[in-house]
């Protein structure tokens, strides 16, 4: 099995701001903006984005896309798209996540499949509300942190359009544009497949897919005091003397051991970074703590 730390959501160039911590501590991460139109393409207006439009919390945050204010007019890349109550969907629909171009080659010649998992994470920052308007707590801190996983049933390719699910077709990444080109589209089981990852833990009780809708230091990469490209992380992460590495990261000069903990330098290119489990077994237990903490305030996608 393998994990991938997937960066998504607004980052410095598309969109230009965090996405947001509330001040209660629930969190959502706040997708792109999208470039093409066609009949399936949402706008920000249409999105919901917990108990808030998305468009309100953007136009507070002002998000800007190619210099100009992103509202709720603009045409939203809605991926991953993991909650079923942020629009409107056809019976049968799924929680999915697309990817294209250099990334997705990535994955494919990491064999990312089946049964592997994805965990989203983007740039966030706390957020207050004055006089009705949010905006962003002075002198809090950026940083990186997961929102999310999805843990892959199937892999649609985009030269496999026509047989595509119609509940898929809304999707940025089904879109006939994206058609013969190197892109596809992970679909995620209808709960996890709890035995692949952890032989005596029960299987079955937790969506494949979901949000960490809380905010809990577990879920923060970045280290405290560093700026957000730096992580602290489970000590086992370090890849001295392992078979493999996370992906992009086999520069040891990047890795440097604490009490506890591994810090890491992350590379500024590369939106997937691909950890093998069966090089690092921790990851297992990690992934699970993590993914238990939604009994602690987070729900998945499918509303459990």
């Amino acid at each position: 099995m393998k994990i991938i730390l997937s960066r998504k959501g607004f980052d410095a160039a598309t969109g230009g701001v965090p996405s947001p911590i509330f001040p209660d501590g629930t969190m959502r991460s706040l997708p792109i903006p999208e470039t093409l139109h066609n009949g399936h393409t949402r706008r920000y207006g249409d999105v919901q984005l917990g108990s808030e439009p998305l468009a309100k919390v953007v136009q507070d945050l002002k998000g800007r896309w190619n210099g100009q204010p992103i509202d709720s007019h603009s045409l939203v890349h809605l991926d991953p798209d993991l909650d079923i109550q942020s629009i409107d969907r056809m019976p049968g629909w799924k929680p999915m996540f697309g990817q294209t171009g250099a990334a997705e080659s990535h994955l494919q010649n990491q064999k990312v499949g089946k049964g592997d998992v994805f965990l989203f994470y983007g740039w966030f920052r706390e957020v207050e509300q004055v006089k009705g308007v949010y905006r962003y707590v002075p002198n809090s801190p950026d940083r990186h942190v997961l929102f999310g996983w999805l843990q892959v049933e199937a892999r649609y390719s985009s030269d496999d359009w026509q047989s595509f699910p119609n509940w898929m077709l809304g999707h940025p990444h089904c879109q006939s544009s994206k058609r013969n080109q190197l892109d596809s589209v992970y679909v995620s089981t209808a709960t996890l497949e709890w035995n692949a990852l952890c032989p005596l833990a029960p299987s079955g009780d937790r969506p494949g897919a979901g949000l960490f809708h809380q905010f809990r230091p577990e879920l923060a990469l970045t280290a405290p005091g560093y700026t957000r490209s730096y992580w602290q992380l489970p000590e086992w992460f370090h890849p001295q003397n392992r078979r493999s590495t996370l992906s992009y990261h086999a520069n040891l000069s990047r890795w440097s051991l604490q009490t506890g903990s591994s810090l890491l330098k992350t590379v500024g290119r590369g939106q997937e970074f691909v950890l093998n489990c069966e090089d690092y077994p921790e990851a297992i237990g990690w992934l699970e703590d993590l993914l238990m903490l939604k009994r602690f305030g987070s729900q998945g996608s499918l509303g459990m």
